[in-house]
């Protein structure tokens, strides 16, 4: 069979976060691009992730509030939970966005949409089964997958991951999660709050990247809902029962339950996508790129989970997708191998449970290993009008900076934690150093003055001190 040939100015190997992004930026500036998608489009965050995750973690919330309410004198109910309208609500939400990343709009923006599996020919030629394009330059959007441990009997046991979990038959009555992350943060709170048991387990402590005392805020607030945690520990093995699923750990403990999740990591999508074909370098943990996400063949770039320790997030997929928009097509033509750098220590992450825990940059911990001299400032939601009012005031805020007031990272655990983590954002992108912050008005009351009150404690001692004491008595007198 003759194939149909294209000669573009790019061609996109996955049409998720980074790949619809790179296309559409492409496109809309009258570039002519092929985007190959063999799957839904979309990709995992809308169709599996993200997307349906933050619906059902908002159907829990709703089920969560009628025990809740005794405090403001309102009587506690037991929520009656229909499982199946759960499920459509979800799908009902991704059905709702899908439009903006459906083959219909993108066509309409000018793209050659292939739903076809594509792979490298050689290192000027992608393939599919029905098209063959050549490209000034293409861009490998693959994405990721959830990966399983290696844990003896996992592979021989049936369990769920973010792809099937939404649309599992039935609701699970006793859920056992493998993974301490975000994900099983997420996804057990949000199920404990249905009326599902939760049991998490993992091998390290939870969210072991994060803020110790600010991990330790979200982990006691799910234990105080319900979820049981055994981490960290180490697994025997897993095996199916006749009921469902056994966890044996190696301290003799055994656990059992009906449905078993994975949530432990993920992997990229690079199997039979033909990288050896095109000269390009990977392993098991992605494709090899620079900081401006060119691989080793200079035609070709990877962006988002693929692109080996880049990415992990959607906006990070969305943040590469724009600087190498910029780099292709808004950067002079000399500056080869120079082109604009796509990491950054500033991106922010979030988990979006009930408190929600974010980060941005540098933790502690980091900051002092990197070698900087490190201060930090912190502020209490206990110390909130705003959270105290709303009897919601577990957590705060921390900001990690230098001696002189860089600002190197920070932490917010608290109700609307990954809302708040803007005001970090834009004073890190913007240079804005401890002194910004803390001259900056909040309306009051509102959850993100804590941020404010973090910075200005930075000069609570000096401003207060006996030294200044002194001279305001004596410029007293003058007034």
């Amino acid at each position: 069979m003759t194939k149909t040939s294209y000669d573009v100015d790019i061609c996109v190997i996955g049409a998720g976060s980074a790949g619809l992004s790179v296309a559409s930026g492409a496109a809309q500036l009258g570039r002519s691009v092929v985007l190959f998608e063999a799957e839904d489009m979309g990709g995992d965050c809308l169709n599996t992730g993200c997307v349906p995750s933050k619906a059902l973690i908002a159907a829990g919330k709703h089920a969560h509030a009628f025990s809740s309410g005794e405090a403001f004198g309102v009587k506690p109910a037991k929520p009656t939970v229909n499982f199946k309208t759960v499920q459509a609500h979800v799908q009902g939400i991704i059905d709702h966005i899908a439009p903006v990343d459906s083959q219909e709009r993108f066509e309409g923006l000018g793209c050659t949409v292939i739903r076809e599996f594509a792979k490298f020919k050689d290192a000027n030629t992608v393939e599919s089964a029905t098209t063959e394009v050549k490209a000034k330059r293409f861009v490998i959007c693959t994405g990721s997958r959830a990966s399983a441990p290696p844990i003896p009997g996992l592979s021989e046991t049936p369990y769920l991951t973010n792809e099937n979990i939404f649309t599992v038959e039935s609701q699970p009555k006793h859920l056992l999660i493998i993974g301490a992350g975000p994900i099983g943060m997420e996804l057990g709170q949000a199920f404990t709050r249905l009326g599902t048991k939760v049991e998490i387990v993992d091998i390290s402590s939870p969210l072991g990247r994060s803020e110790p005392e600010h991990a330790k805020v979200l982990v006691e607030a799910l234990e105080a809902e319900g979820v049981t945690f055994h981490a960290p520990v180490k697994t025997k093995q897993i095996r199916k029962t006749k009921t469902g699923v056994a966890i044996d750990l190696e301290d003799g403990t055994v656990l059992t339950g009906t449905h078993l999740l994975v949530a432990a990591g993920r992997a990229p999508n690079i199997d039979g996508i033909g990288l050896e074909n095109a000269g390009i370098k990977f392993d098991r943990r992605g494709v090899d790129v620079t900081d401006s996400l060119r691989t080793s063949n200079k035609r070709v770039y990877a962006a988002g989970d693929v692109a080996k320790g880049m990415g992990g997030l959607t906006h990070a997929a969305g943040y590469h997708a724009g600087q190498l928009i910029r780099n292709f097509y808004f950067s002079p033509p000399f500056m080869g191998d120079m082109l604009g750098k796509a990491n950054t220590v500033r991106m922010p992450a979030a988990t979006y449970s009930e408190p929600e825990l974010a980060s941005i940059g540098m933790t502690e911990a980091e900051a002092i290993k990197a070698g900087h001299k490190v201060r930090c400032v912190t502020w209490d939601f206990e110390e909130n009008d705003r959270a105290i009012a709303e009897r919601n005031n577990h957590g705060g805020v921390k900001i990690v900076a230098t001696t002189k007031g860089k600002i190197l990272g920070g932490s917010i655990v608290g109700e609307g934690a990954g809302e708040i983590i803007h005001m970090l954002s834009v004073a890190m992108t913007n240079k804005v150093k401890i002194s910004g912050l803390a001259q900056i008005i909040s309306p009051y009351p509102t959850r993100s003055e804590a941020v404010k009150r973090a910075a200005s404690s930075w000069y609570t001692d000096a401003l207060f001190s006996d030294r200044t004491r002194k001279i305001a008595g004596f410029l007293a007198k003058f007034h």
